[in-house]
């Protein structure tokens, strides 16, 4: 079926509408961070760098570690990003762009995507690596999409909005599980967290400045909330604003993706580390090594 121009808007010059790539440009590895300053910094650590592009947040680079080709694209702040950089990403990667028919072979792209967020437990220090084996999604972008259900953990989203007292107006958070490729290969140097992604960084991640919460126990009820999947014991560790749609998108496409966030703040020590950004730079160090073994 070919998808209509309207749906998919491709540039002139061949490249997708928001992240202005063409599908010859785009690695099978990917890197994804949502400050667009960060891209050049993490191009340091590429060689033959291919092409640097940029169009509002969306800047990217195509380069090599070690031999292996990886892209570099920044996606901006909020789960609504999200939606427009994966949608085009695999759209790169299995969308014909001449006949605009979907590829008769799937492509499973590879992408981890570096953050910072907020940790919720005091037993998590400022600057540890938070690896989002679950994310759980506050924003429902998820909930526009079919099959919803075949990729949430229902049963822990019907608890979670029970131990909550989850408001009917607010959208329905759904949990998903990140990619086991991208977990394992990450999980020797990080925590094992369950992430919430937030529509917005203040009331939505529960911080009061002059409006009130529709739910003022919010962070002690989440900080509260256990549960179960396979026998594991998981709690919620960190806030941040893009790691659940990331995690729903890669699962209903077939792509392996995973977040991982260096612990900027703890929200319940009510301490944060302004001076965070060598711990983001050997993050990204592990990050590009890690990425550019996979084939």
């Amino acid at each position: 079926m070919r998808i209509p121009e309207s749906e998919l808007i491709i540039n002139s010059d061949g490249s997708a509408f928001h992240i202005h790539i063409r599908p010859e440009e785009l690695a099978d590895n990917v890197i994804l961070v949502g400050d667009p300053g960060r891209v050049d910094m993490i191009a340091e650590y590429l060689t033959d760098i291919e092409f640097r592009h940029a169009s509002r947040e969306f800047v990217s680079v195509t380069g090599r570690r070690n031999g292996t080709r990886l892209t570099v694209l920044s996606h901006g702040i909020g789960p609504d990003n999200i939606d427009i950089v994966m949608t085009e990403l695999d759209a790169l990667a299995n969308v014909d762009f001449e006949t605009r028919e979907v590829k008769p072979e799937h492509k499973a792209l590879n992408i981890l995507r570096i953050g910072t967020s907020g940790a919720l437990h005091a037993d998590i220090p400022l600057g540890s690596y938070i690896l989002s084996h679950i994310s759980v999604g506050f924003d429902g972008v998820m909930n526009w999409y079919a099959g919803r259900e075949k990729i949430n953990l229902n049963e822990v989203e019907a608890d979670f909005k029970r131990h909550m007292g989850w408001k009917e107006t607010l959208p329905s958070p759904y949990f998903v599980k990140a990619s086991p490729k991208i977990i394992d290969l990450m999980k020797d140097v990080t925590v094992k967290g369950v992430t919430i992604s937030a529509p917005g960084f203040y009331g939505p991640q529960g911080r009061v400045v002059r409006m009130p919460l529709a739910m003022p126990d919010m962070l002690e009820n989440i900080e509260s909330f256990r549960f179960e999947v396979d026998g594991e014991p998981y709690r919620i560790t960190n806030f941040e604003m893009e790691s659940s749609p990331l995690a729903g998108f890669a699962a209903q496409l077939g792509h392996n993706a995973c977040t991982v966030c260096c612990a900027i703040a703890n929200r319940y020590l009510q301490s944060s580390n302004p001076d965070y950004k060598p711990a983001i730079r050997k993050l990204v160090e592990i990050c590009v090594d890690r990425m550019a073994t996979l084939k």
